[in-house]
């Protein structure tokens, strides 16, 4: 589990667009306080086949 700027930084995508993904429900993420937490090979997953990747 990574936080949304170390995501950003790996995958190119903007900090808003990951965190807009996350609250929308679309990738793979936990919440710890106010931070997103993403799971970056889920991401990872979710960027190379698309939607439907949960």
């Amino acid at each position: 589990m990574v936080s949304l700027r170390t995501a950003s930084e790996k995958t190119g995508l903007s900090y808003e667009c990951l965190r807009q993904l996350c609250i929308n429900g679309e990738i793979v993420h936990m919440r710890s306080g106010v931070k997103y937490l993403v799971n970056l090979k889920k991401l990872e997953e979710y960027l190379d086949v698309g939607k439907g990747v949960k």
